[in-house]
């Protein structure tokens, strides 16, 4: 069973318990496969299609187990964080950011350049620290609990598409970030799709080329029966993390190989 947990903090935060993050979410967007074809014919995979791929990568990666962790808030900011960073930095920034902060309303109310400072191990610090406090600002802005102003709890029981909307429209978040959200905070209904999940998904034939970030995670949603939203992005991440890499994939030894069409292509 995976396990999420952020770095120890503050206990002057006011949190849920984390259990361990699995590495998740990375900003690029996906690459094309060698050999891959560029169409406008692109046809959705079958759902029995997406069964068999299902079904291999839980026979090589398991089935994987995450309990939802509850705390929106801290899933946006450490996804800001995590942007074109690794995960020990994201890690280490978003610990330095809770150990200096007693809360988010003084992260918000902070100069820029403490939140900087604080936040600087996790690279473009800069761009971060500044989208960070402008998110918190919206969200502050714009409370649906006017008791806790600054607060997204209110997303457990509301509509996805609600939630989602509200989300994309706070300054730099995308459909990423959004799903990233919904999904490891209350386990609801969405795909984050990142480079990885993006590149495979792209060399598989289930995603189409040439689409924008919202078709991708429209696409994704579509093909991904309820209830399997986390086994099929951790797999998927997984499967590009370790074979099917960016520039060099590793066909000869990958477990999907015979169900590959850029393979095919690429032989």
């Amino acid at each position: 069973m995976l396990r999420r947990r952020l770095p120890t903090v503050s206990a002057n935060w006011q949190s849920s318990h984390w259990q361990h993050r699995m590495p998740l979410c990375v900003v690029a967007m996906p690459t094309t496969a060698p050999g891959s074809r560029h169409s406008g014919s692109f046809k959705p995979p079958t759902s029995a299609r997406v069964a068999r791929i299902r079904a291999r990568l839980r026979e090589v990666y398991g089935i994987p187990r995450m309990a939802p962790h509850g705390d929106p808030l801290a899933e946006l900011v450490l996804t800001v964080l995590s942007q074109s960073t690794n995960d020990r930095n994201r890690d280490v920034a978003y610990a330095a950011l809770r150990q200096r902060f007693s809360s988010w309303k003084d992260v918000r109310d902070a100069p820029v350049a403490q939140v900087e400072l604080a936040i600087r191990p996790g690279g473009i610090s800069k761009v971060k620290s500044a989208r960070i406090q402008a998110i918190l600002r919206a969200i502050s802005a714009d409370p649906r609990e006017p008791q806790r102003a600054l607060s997204l709890d209110w997303m457990r029981c509301a509509p996805i598409a609600e939630s989602r909307a509200y989300l994309t429209a706070l300054p730099g978040v995308g459909r990423k970030t959004a799903a990233c959200v919904l999904l490891f905070a209350y386990g609801l209904r969405d795909v984050p799709v990142d480079t990885h999940v993006g590149r495979v998904g792209h060399r598989l034939g289930l995603l189409p080329h040439r689409a924008s970030s919202d078709q991708l995670h429209d696409a994704m949603l579509a093909l991904t029966p309820p209830g399997a939203e986390l086994e099929f992005h951790v797999n998927l991440l997984r499967h590009g993390r370790r074979t099917c890499h960016a520039r060099t994939p590793d066909c000869a030894h990958c477990a999907l190989a015979r169900m590959c069409p850029a393979r095919r292509l690429s032989a």
